[in-house]
C-alpha cells in the first residue's frame, strides 16, 4: 500500500514537473513557436505579416466608420485584380524561380481588409494636421525640389511634380546646398545626398507597416528584423528594461525599451535621428508600441505616434498580423542591398556622361531633363 502511494505521489510530482517545464519552454509547431519562452515571457516569435490591403488613412466621406461593408471590400478587391500573378514564382530550378529572393509580399495581391483605415485614432481615421512650424518646413522642402525642376518639360507642361512651380531658366540656387537633409530623389545628381534613401540602400523607417517582420526573443532583449523588399531591410533591438540614453545620442530607428504588461509587450522608443524622418517627424518622434498574441496565428500590433512639433495631436495605427511560414518566406538577418550593388555608382557615371555629351554638343542639357518623377523629358 505504502509502495503504491509513493508510486502515485511520484507520478503526480513528475506530471507537475513536466507541466512546469512546458510552461517555461518554447514549443514549436510546424517550425513556429508557441506558448511561452524559456524565460517565461509570452511567445511572440515567428514571421508576421499584415495579409490585408487596408488604406492607411480613411476616406473623408466615411467619417468615423471603422469597418468596411462587404460591398466596399468587393469593390477594392476588383480594383486590385490587375496585379494578380505578378512576380509569380516558377517551379524550383526554372528560370522563373527566384530562389526565395521574393516572398509572399511580392508574389501575391492582398485582399481588402475589414477596416476602412490603419489609423484608428483619431476616430476619423486620419493623421492629425501639421503644426504651423511643420507646414513651413514642408513648404521649404517642396519649394527646393520644384526649383530643381523649373527648366524641365514637367514644369513646362504643368505636370505632377511641379505643383506650385513655374517653367523658367535654371536657377543659380541649383548648385547650392539643400536647406534640409534629403531623403527623397531630387532632380540633381551631384552626390549621394541628392538621391533617395532607397537609392542609397537605406530604405525603411520605424514604424514600418508594409513588409514582413521576424521576431526573435531572448531573456533581456527582443530582435525584430524587417524585410522592406528589394534586398533592403533593417533590424531593431528592443531592450527589456533600462533607461533611454542621453538625448544627444541619436539612432536611425531610435532607442527601444520594452516591458511586459500582462500578455502585452509595450515598447517605448525615443532618441530618433533627424536624418531618417517618418512623415516629417524625426528627432522629437515618440512611439508607444504594443504587441499582443491573440491566438496561435494572430499578433495584434498597435503604435501611437507623438511629436508635438509636427502634429497637433497624437495618433494611433492598429494592425492584425498573421503568422507566415518559415519555409516559404526568407527574412534575412542582414540586408543585402549594399553587397554587389553598383546602382548608385552607375547613376553618377550616367550623370557625368550626360554632362560630357552636352559639353560636346552631342546631347541635351542634363539640367533640362526630369530624372525624378518620370514625367516629360525623363531618361
Amino acid at each position: 500500500m505504502k509502495g503504491r502511494l509513493l508510486e502515485s505521489l511520484g507520478v503526480v510530482m513528475m506530471l507537475a514537473t513536466l507541466a512546469a517545464l512546458l510552461q517555461f519552454t518554447t514549443v514549436r509547431v510546424g517550425g513556429q513557436a508557441e506558448g511561452t519562452t524559456a524565460w517565461g515571457h509570452p511567445n511572440l516569435e515567428g514571421i508576421w505579416l499584415d495579409v490585408y490591403a487596408t488604406p492607411f488613412e480613411r476616406a473623408p466621406e466615411l467619417g468615423d466608420r471603422e469597418f468596411a461593408t462587404p460591398e466596399e471590400r468587393a469593390t477594392r478587391d476588383r480594383a486590385g485584380r490587375g496585379n494578380a500573378g505578378r512576380d509569380r514564382r516558377g517551379p524550383a530550378g526554372s528560370p522563373q524561380d527566384v530562389s526565395g529572393a521574393y516572398n509572399a509580399v511580392y508574389t501575391s495581391v492582398k485582399p481588402a481588409g475589414p477596416r476602412t483605415s490603419l489609423v484608428v485614432v483619431p476616430p476619423n481615421g486620419r493623421i492629425p494636421v501639421l503644426t504651423p512650424a511643420a507646414r513651413r518646413e514642408d513648404e521649404i522642402r517642396r519649394e527646393w525640389r520644384v526649383m530643381l525642376m523649373r527648366n524641365t518639360p514637367t514644369c513646362a507642361q504643368g505636370a505632377p511634380g511641379c505643383e506650385g512651380g513655374q517653367y523658367g531658366p535654371l536657377s543659380p540656387r541649383r548648385f547650392g546646398v539643400a536647406p534640409f537633409y534629403n531623403t527623397l530623389r531630387m532632380n540633381r545628381h551631384d552626390g549621394p545626398e541628392d538621391q533617395s534613401l532607397g537609392d542609397r540602400c537605406m530604405l525603411g523607417a520605424t514604424p514600418d507597416f508594409n513588409g514582413f517582420r521576424r521576431i526573435v526573443q531572448g531573456g533581456d532583449s527582443i530582435a525584430i528584423g524587417y524585410d522592406t523588399g528589394q534586398g533592403q531591410g533593417f533590424q531593431r533591438i528592443v531592450s527589456l528594461g533600462g533607461n533611454h540614453p542621453p538625448s544627444q545620442i541619436r539612432l536611425r530607428h531610435g532607442d527601444s525599451r520594452g516591458q511586459w504588461e500582462g500578455d502585452t509587450l509595450v515598447v517605448d522608443t525615443t532618441n530618433f535621428s533627424p536624418m531618417f524622418p517618418f512623415r516629417g517627424s524625426g528627432a522629437n518622434l515618440h512611439l508607444i508600441e504594443r504587441y499582443r498574441r491573440v491566438d496561435a496565428d494572430t499578433l495584434e500590433y498597435e503604435v501611437t505616434l507623438e511629436d508635438p512639433t509636427v502634429w497637433v495631436a497624437a495618433w494611433t495605427v492598429r494592425q492584425e498580423l498573421k503568422r507566415q511560414s518559415d519555409e516559404q518566406n526568407r527574412i534575412y538577418y542582414e540586408p543585402r542591398c549594399h553587397e554587389g550593388n553598383y546602382g548608385l555608382a552607375a547613376m553618377f557615371i550616367g550623370a557625368r556622361l550626360r554632362e560630357q555629351e552636352f559639353a560636346a554638343q552631342q546631347g541635351p542639357d542634363p539640367f533640362s531633363l526630369d530624372t525624378t518623377t518620370g514625367g516629360g523629358g525623363a531618361r
